[in-house]
This record gives C-alpha cells, sequence and structure tokens, in this order.
C-alpha cells in the first residue's frame, strides 16, 4: 500500500468504487426490467432485456476498473484489476455437466463483497510491484495480478457468499417473524444510510436483501429523499433540489455532519412509510434495495413482485409525501426543535 494512503483511505476509495460501479452495472436492467415486460414477446424488446442482463453480467468488472480508478491507475492496471474482481467475484463459473466438455455460465452478479476484496487484493499487489516489471509489465501483470488476484479471490469465494448468505438470511428471518418491527429498523437504517458516505446500494446486495427487507430498505431511501426534497424546495436553489431527486441525496453527507438533526423528520418519515411495506408485504431483490425511488427502481421491483399498480403509487409516494410534510410542520414549526433553512441549506 502506498505509504500515504491509510487504511480508512483506502477502504472509503474501494466502497466509492463499488459503489459507483454497483449502479452502473444494475440499473440499467433494473429499469428496463419492468418496462420492457409490457412488450410481452416483441423480439426486439426480448433483445433488449437479453442484452441488459448480459450487460449486468460484468458488473464485477465493472467495479473492479473503478475501484481502480480511484487510485489513479494507469489504463492497464486498471482493467488488471477489473479482470481479477471478475474472476474472483463468482459471476461465472464453470459447469462440467454441460455438454461434453462443460461449460462457463454466468450466475447473476456474483457476491458483491468477495468482488471487493479481490479488487483489494489486486489494487494491493500493483501498489507493492510498482514499476519493477518494466518493459514486461504488460505481460507480467495481467498474469501475475490479474490471474494471481483473480485465483484467490476464486478459492475465497464459497466462504464469503455463505457468510453473506446468511446475513441476508437472517435478516429476512426476522422480517418474516416480527415484519413490522423488522422493517421499521431497517428502513431507518437505509434512511440513514442514503446521505453517509456508505452505500446502499453495496450494502443491499452485499448482504443480499430479499422480499420485505429489500421492500423495507428502499422505502427508507425514498423516504429521506423524499423529506429532502421536500425541504430543500424553499431552501436550496432549483438544481440542488432537482439533483437530489434524481438521486443525490449524499450531497446532504455535510448537512448531516455538521447538524445530525435533519435525521429526526428522516427517520420519522421512514418509520411511518415502513408500516405499509408489512402490511402490504411491499417486496424487493437485492439489486433494488438500495436504489429507492431513483431510477423508479423500487416502485417497479414492488410492482414486478405483485403489488397493484395503486398501492404503489400510495405506498411509494403519497404516504412518504404526506409524512414528510406532517414531519416538517411537527418539528419546525410547532416543536421548533430546528430552522429549516439552518439544516436543510445545501452545504457544498
Amino acid at each position: 500500500m502506498n505509504m500515504k494512503t491509510t487504511p480508512k483511505i483506502f477502504l472509503n476509495k474501494v466502497l466509492a468504487g463499488t459503489a459507483t460501479g454497483i449502479i452502473v452495472g444494475l440499473i440499467p436492467n433494473a429499469v428496463l426490467a419492468a418496462i420492457l415486460k409490457l412488450f410481452g414477446d416483441n423480439s426486439l424488446a426480448v433483445t433488449i432485456g437479453q442484452s441488459a442482463i448480459i450487460f449486468q453480467l460484468a458488473t464485477p468488472l465493472i467495479i473492479g476498473t473503478l475501484i481502480a480508478h480511484q487510485f489513479d491507475f494507469k489504463p492497464m492496471p486498471m482493467m488488471v484489476v477489473g479482470g481479477a474482481a471478475f474472476v474472483g467475484s463468482g459471476a461465472v463459473k464453470f459447469n462440467p455437466a454441460v455438454g461434453e466438455t462443460g461449460a462457463y455460465i454466468g450466475t447473476g452478479t456474483g457476491d458483491i463483497i468477495n468482488t471487493m476484496i479481490t479488487s483489494a487484493i489486486a489494487v494491493l499487489l500493483i501498489q507493492l510491484i510498482g514499476d519493477r516489471f518494466g518493459s514486461v509489465a504488460i505481460v507480467l501483470t495481467p498474469m501475475l495480478v490479474g490471474i494471481g488476484a483473480g485465483t484467490i479471490g476464486f478459492y475465497l469465494y464459497p466462504y464469503i457468499a455463505k457468510l453473506t448468505a446468511a446475513i441476508g438470511d437472517g435478516i429476512n428471518t426476522f422480517t418474516t417473524l416480527q415484519p413490522i418491527i423488522m422493517s421499521i429498523l431497517i428502513s431507518c437504517s437505509f434512511a440513514l444510510l442514503i446521505i453517509s458516505p456508505i452505500s446502499t446500494v453495496a450494502i443491499g446486495m452485499a448482504i443480499q436483501l430479499n422480499g420485505i427487507s429489500a421492500g423495507a430498505a428502499a422505502m427508507g431511501v425514498a423516504a429521506t429523499t423524499v423529506v429532502l426534497v421536500v425541504n430543500s424546495i424553499k431552501t436550496n436553489k432549483p438544481g440542488v433540489t432537482f439533483a437530489i431527486a434524481l438521486g443525490a441525496m449524499k450531497m446532504m453527507m455535510p448537512n448531516l455532519f455538521r447538524k445530525p438533526i435533519i435525521l429526526v423528520p428522516c427517520f420519522f418519515t421512514a418509520i411511518l412509510s415502513a408500516i405499509p411495506v408489512a402490511l402490504f408485504s411491499i417486496s424487493g431483490t437485492p439489486a433494488s434495495a438500495g436504489f429507492g425511488l431513483v431510477g423508479i427502481v423500487g416502485p417497479l421491483a414492488s410492482l414486478e413482485q405483485g403489488l397493484n399498480g395503486g398501492l404503489v403509487l400510495l405506498c411509494w409516494l403519497v404516504i412518504p409525501v404526506i409524512c414528510a410534510l406532517a414531519a416538517q410542520f411537527l418539528f419546525e414549526k410547532v416543536l421548533k426543535l430546528y430552522h429549516r433553512k439552518d439544516v436543510f441549506e445545501f452545504l457544498g
């Protein structure tokens, strides 16, 4: 590791690259999947859907490359890290039972945590090697770092996959046993995470949130988005409000650290918005858990899981907006806990 790179900075760069990579890799299929179903068996729609799935298969490669970009690597080592991440992710596996000679089968996006670990190993190896390979770097770096780190990730994959599956299963089990309480806890957690440095998308994918757990997570993100938009309209320039509405909630991180009371209306809205999640079994997928209203991924996922259109509109938009407005009135006007401009004015 570069001596100027502390473990904290290193981890933050890995998380930042992972967050961007997940968005780039997953958003197209997450948005298009539900829309394309409206076209039935139309050949063009089917082909576009297949293209989106194949593109999503490259998510680990995209993540690894963007993690390397965080470390300002040149193009060749950047792609080596991406290749290693793809190998270690488990996104493609060899199945000897297919055909006479076996076949390599795509299996989704692999394990995100193992992708991050493999990418980190590849980055460390490249930093350790430096310029020692000289003119033969273009030959040795892919072999020793790309294949080497990828092989390490390959052997780690079964253990990391079991760990992440156990975490996801545990959360999903608790949601089944105590749906309202667990939906509220998950919703509040993601309401906080969306304006923290931690990626909600990465967390949702990493621990494989599913079903109601994923729905509650996405609802927490949606709740904070609505609160920020409602309070930003008369506080910030239209461009700031528009950016938040499109998904740039993390631009409010400075506000969270300087004025943590911003979480009060966010939690209030997240708690009330989470109750319908449990009552109506609003579900999602690991890919939709961290997006919320961004790209209407959360609503589309719940629609695909069987929620009718009227409830989608009610639960994802009407209830969060009413709760956000009620929170604004209660905490600012009645209890006078804060002034909107002091808490929600963009500090960037």
